[in-house]
């Protein structure tokens, strides 16, 4: 009771609204991401859901994130409810939205090992609270050590990357969406 009901996420219109807005055909992505052309069409028509890898590289080749394209793929909603076992099922890293639907503020948990290579920069604000284990994350070439329960707030524009150095690390991610004008663009160095 109260439970707002819960439906499958569906991007695929997402990621075809995106792919179109920029003009690019099947191609022209699949190249840019690695995959193929039948599978994104799949993703497209609804047919095949992405892991979390594949939504970054189809975010990455359509020049946004995982997720814008996530927001983008649900409808808003006043109310909802996210349960502990809604994890996208990946080898080594568990990733979880917190938050579903085109809304203000996004939240992801991440388990276990991620890509410390991969570099951030989003427009807006972000917070890192480990919940568990710990994490080094390089922002603007310092370093910083996260055990449990610590926090890290990045203003927009700050570039960063991180990486769990404890199996089972769990890390929360909050972030002001990329569509909010919550800070005006800074000039990028």
């Amino acid at each position: 009771m109260g439970d707002h009901k819960e439906q499958p996420l569906r991007v695929g219109a997402a990621v075809r609204r995106r792919r179109r807005a920029l003009e690019l055909t099947l191609a022209v992505v699949a190249e840019r991401s690695g995959l193929s052309v039948p599978f994104l069409s799949q993703i497209e028509n609804e047919r095949a859901r992405p892991s979390q890898s594949s939504l970054e590289k189809v975010a990455d080749a359509l020049r946004t994130t995982a997720v814008e394209l996530l927001a983008a793929a649900d409808p808003a909603c006043s109310v909802d409810v996210v349960r502990a076992d809604d994890t996208e099922p990946e080898c080594r890293t568990r990733v979880r939205s917190l938050v579903r639907g085109h809304h203000q503020m996004h939240a992801q948990e991440f388990t276990g090992d991620h890509d410390a290579g991969r570099e951030f920069q989003f427009r807006n604000d972000q917070l890192m609270y480990v919940a568990d284990g710990a994490v080094e994350i390089e922002a603007e070439g310092r370093a910083y050590r996260l055990g449990r329960a610590d926090t890290l707030y990045l203003t927009g524009g700050v570039r960063h990357r991180w990486r769990a150095t404890v199996p089972e690390t769990r890390v929360v991610v909050v972030a002001v969406a990329e569509h909010i004008e919550a800070v005006r663009d800074r000039p990028r160095t």
